[in-house]
């Protein structure tokens, strides 16, 4: 392993530990920020994501965002690809997936403009501590390359960091909401 691997798997045990804290002393209102984020762009194509061990739960914005276009869940196809992104409606049969994230049953692809990301740490510049299979990464920089994809990190406020360890590789977020409130990122 090395050494910048060894950090960032340190990283993202103290990122679990932090977040199961938050996440056992959450309430209900965890995605009202995320409501009137996306309420500005309605009936843009986005992705969520279906909550997973300890994550914030976007599903009642995304529920909203849904009554005004199309919004999709992350599917992973396999290690090293991209994922891909299967529309969800709060009514769609859902099955189990990789790693436990739940995946409509139908599966109807589509490309979204808007990316809701789940991670496990970030800082007010934008940088993202995820799981370490570099799945939004890779995606991320897919969907850039061909247009411009707004990446929201979307987590618990007690998740901010003031440093994160980096790799070339790591796609930046361009906004982060959490239930306290929404932090823009200036470059």
């Amino acid at each position: 392993m090395t050494d910048l691997a060894a950090i960032k798997d340190a990283a993202r045990k103290a990122g679990f530990a932090r977040r199961k804290t938050l996440f056992d002393a959450a309430n209900d209102a965890q995605a009202g920020y995320l409501s009137e984020v996306l309420a500005g762009y309605r009936g843009v194509a986005l992705s969520g994501f279906m909550p997973i061990r300890t994550e914030i739960d976007p599903g009642p914005a995304m529920a909203e965002a849904s009554a005004h276009g199309v919004v999709g869940v992350p599917v992973i196809m396999g290690p090293g690809q991209p994922l891909q992104f299967s529309r969800w409606t709060p009514q769609a049969a859902m099955t189990s997936g990789p790693f436990g994230a739940q995946v409509p049953v139908l599966e109807d692809f589509f490309e979204p403009e808007i990316l809701i990301v789940p991670l496990l740490a970030f800082t007010r510049n934008g940088d993202r501590l995820g799981y370490g299979g570099g799945f939004y990464d890779r995606t991320l920089a897919q969907l850039r390359a061909r247009r411009a994809t707004l990446a929201i990190g979307f987590a618990f406020a007690g998740q901010e960091v003031d440093d994160l360890p980096l790799e070339p590789t790591d796609e930046p977020l361009d906004l982060i909401v959490t239930e306290a409130g929404v932090i823009d990122i200036t470059r």
